[in-house]
């Protein structure tokens, strides 16, 4: 007599996940466990037993509207799709212009200007060694300069990016170029950039300019100026990208980050302003690795925490201060010199990541960015690569593709576990603030960076064209950008000293004692005095050199 066949569909899930079990363990023999970046383990399979439905509403939701898990808009990308914000920096202001126009006219919608390194150190132009000027971005030291890099522009409609540490002087160079213009300050829209101060000290020594309390202090009144003045302008992005970049997980890159915000909303409320009023339009900033799902989780996760913590820790009203508006831009980390062309596919990831993740702008580097300051023909390639997503692959049809699937919703979970766990370590040691004074930041950031490194020289985290899949390469027939033009250059140095000479001494004198008397307490708003500056002809390193002066030199901490 036949045995009975058994039934080919199980009584229930429970019964089915067991059958599973008991084949796979039969079928894979020896199985490595699988962490992601972020030291989560990752099982094999997620079912419907690693969520529970009856938190759907609590925790997943539906998009514009807490807790915002799936995107902080009702129709996300299918409404209106992210603003293509590519990064241009490039020699003088004449060849940045040329360059950031031709950008606009493959797609790109919104202006993000790279300055020169002497500009981020906050020097001016004769102050260095030429040789360098304008490797890296574009020379920018006075009102005209930037003048000519917005030329044709449109400031009353055109979103702009300053890469533009503190004491802003990049953001008040375009404020007198559009007064120049008779262009209404208040129709100015953008972001400040490069505002994160404590990401600079943690993680981007080049940025720091002035001493920890002196950033502190400009950061608050530059807020307070842009909320006065600037409507449309978000004078702070919480930047997260550097301390990935430095070597920090996922997860530690987004508690750091909210603990930054934390921190700043502190200063902000300490300095009487209400949070209503500036947590609109606070914004982030973030480095989206290839770890894909990671990714996607991270961002589902800390929009989760940000539109709890305003609610609960500040008692924000305005659905607009839950809203977690962050930038991506692919890492640049990720990128190899070795077999560049793979970095189109690894950008093209990394790009997939932050749009299912739910990103408000993108920035996709250009596949040569390991090798220079990107050239024309990579950097029209990473703009291409956003169309193609967009256009092509259909990426915006459905909003949070990615949600319901029961690994990015128990990874989500996970995540946000993580996060909390490290901004509570965060929050244990004082703040933000006393946590990268102390060196607890960085150190834990250092020591992840040594764990990631380490897994790449053992081959347990393969680098395709690094340490797998290598092939013989001609070095010299990799793309490079070309150095500017020293004759070029040497025209600018020369244009630049004559203008110094003519301007008009007494104007530019008065205009940096005001900036000093008010970092010394007794003038007002710092910022308010940066922008006066700028539009009295005052240079970027006038105005730099007089804070220094005032408010000390940035000296950030290195922890061995």
């Amino acid at each position: 007599m036949n045995k009975p066949l058994p039934d080919p569909v199980p009584a229930s899930t429970e019964e089915a996940q067991v059958r599973w079990a008991a084949e796979y363990a039969a079928q894979i023999g020896t199985d490595t466990p699988v962490h992601n970046r972020s030291g989560i383990p990752i099982r094999p399979l997620y079912t419907p037993l690693d969520v529970d439905p009856a938190r759907f509403d609590a925790d997943v939701g539906f998009p514009g509207q807490p807790p915002y898990t799936r995107g902080i808009y009702a129709t996300m990308h299918r409404g209106r799709t992210w603003t293509q914000r590519q990064l241009i920096g490039l020699g003088t202001p004449s060849a940045y212009n040329e360059r950031l126009r031709d950008i606009l006219d493959q797609g790109a919608t919104a202006v993000s200007l790279i300055p020169c390194n002497s500009v981020f150190r906050g020097y001016d132009m004769d102050e260095v060694d030429a040789e360098l000027l304008g490797t890296c971005g574009v020379v920018v030291d006075s009102a005209d300069h930037m003048a000519t890099c917005l030329d044709g522009v449109d400031l009353a409609t055109t979103s702009c990016a300053m890469n533009d540490p503190s004491p802003f002087t990049l953001l008040a160079f375009m404020l007198a170029a559009a007064q120049r213009r008779g262009v209404d300050r208040r129709a100015i829209s953008g972001t400040s950039n490069q505002s994160d101060y404590l990401s600079h000290f943690v993680a981007n020594h080049m940025f720091f300019r002035l001493a920890l309390p002196g950033a502190r202090r400009v950061l608050v009144d530059h807020i307070a100026w842009c909320n006065e003045h600037l409507p449309r302008w978000n004078p702070l992005s919480v930047v997260g990208q550097h301390m990935q970049q430095a070597g920090a997980t996922p997860a530690e890159a987004m508690a750091f980050t909210l603990a930054s915000a934390l921190q700043y909303a502190d200063d902000c409320v300490a300095a009487g302003m209400s949070p209503d009023a500036f947590l609109p339009r606070f914004t982030f900033f973030f480095d989206i690795s290839i770890s894909l799902f990671e990714e996607v989780a991270k961002f589902r996760a800390g929009r989760r925490i940000w539109a709890r913590v305003t609610r609960e820790r500040y008692g924000a009203r305005d659905p607009r201060s839950w809203r977690f508006k962050f930038h991506g831009q692919t890492s640049g980390v990720d990128l190899t010199r070795q077999q560049p062309l793979n970095n189109i596919a690894r950008v093209t990831v990394q790009a997939i990541a932050g749009i299912f993740g739910g990103l408000q702008s993108l920035h996709t580097d250009a596949y040569d960015e390991a090798l220079s300051c990107p050239t024309q023909f990579g950097a029209r390639i990473a703009v291409a690569t956003q169309n193609i997503l967009r256009e092509e692959a259909h990426l915006t049809d459905v909003i949070d593709p990615l949600g319901g699937s029961y690994y990015v919703e128990t990874l989500t979970d996970d995540m946000e576990a993580k996060i909390l766990a490290i901004m509570a370590e965060v929050e244990a040691a004082g703040g933000m603030y006393r946590a990268v004074e102390s060196g607890l930041v960085q150190r834990r950031i250092g020591d992840s960076a040594m764990r990631h490194q380490a897994r790449i020289d053992a081959g347990d985290q393969t680098i395709v064209g690094v340490n797998a899949y290598r092939v013989d390469e001609d070095a010299g027939a990799r793309p490079a950008l070309a150095k500017p033009d020293p004759a070029v250059m040497r025209a600018h140095l020369h244009d630049f000293a004559r203008w110094k000479a003519c301007r008009p001494a007494g104007t530019v004198a008065k205009a940096l004692s005001n900036l000093a008397r008010s970092a010394q307490g007794d003038g007002g708003n710092v910022f308010g005095e940066v922008v006066a500056a700028a539009e009295a002809g005052c240079t970027h390193g006038e105005i730099c050199a007089t804070l220094r002066r005032e408010l000390g030199f940035g000296h950030p901490l290195v922890v061995v």
